[in-house]
């Protein structure tokens, strides 16, 4: 016979409650919980950040029975032991969009940044054109790399490269402020510029 109990103000059968910490603790990243918690002593802290002291694992484990949540080892490592009592899955959901989210900052810091290139013996007409669209991409905030890359004896005139890079900034003067000087990185030079505040 499958008995009921309560979780989380929900009626769920003792099998649901005994599948969901297998389903849990399956994880190799996951943290102990419940009965998977292998501390003869911890020290307990509340749903709401409270210290509830050092409590033996089986008092914490009705603790957090009682409160319908679970008991979640944070830091065994610590003397005592630190645990938890929690929603698992809803710290699990919180954790993963906050990863998320970091994740698309990252992505979006790095489209800021266009990367134009140009050349020692870039034409006219050419190098207006990455000025026109330099120029509207400062306007909407973001940051743009002006990238030289020397081919063959090119290396040997890296001046060159340099005086193209600084005209090109002079180009964007109204729009953008030279944020990092041209630099030599193998057999390119580069140039940051950000817009202007």
């Amino acid at each position: 016979m499958i008995k009921e109990c309560f979780l989380g103000g929900y009626r769920v059968s003792t099998f649901y409650y005994v599948w969901r910490c297998i389903s849990i603790a399956n994880d190799k990243n996951e943290l102990p919980i419940n009965e998977h918690i292998k501390v003869e002593e911890l020290m307990v802290i509340g749903p709401n950040g409270e210290q509830m002291g050092i409590k033996k694992l089986n008092d914490a484990l009705t603790l957090a029975n009682y409160a319908g949540l679970d008991l979640v080892l944070m830091n065994k490592e610590g003397n005592p032991a630190v645990a938890k009592i929690m929603d698992y899955n809803k710290f699990k959901y919180e954790k993963q969009k906050k990863l998320k989210e970091a994740q698309k900052k990252q992505r979006e810091t790095n489209k800021e940044l266009k990367e134009y290139r140009l050349s020692v013996t870039i034409d006219v007409h050419d190098f207006e054109t990455r000025i026109k669209n330099a120029q509207s991409y400062l306007e909407k905030g973001h940051k743009i790399k002006g990238l030289i890359r020397f081919k063959g004896r090119q290396m040997a005139h890296t001046e060159l490269g340099r005086d193209v890079l600084l005209k090109f900034a002079e180009a964007l003067s109204a729009y953008a402020d030279i944020e990092s000087e041209p630099k030599l990185d193998g057999k390119s030079m580069y140039m940051i510029l950000a817009p202007k505040k």
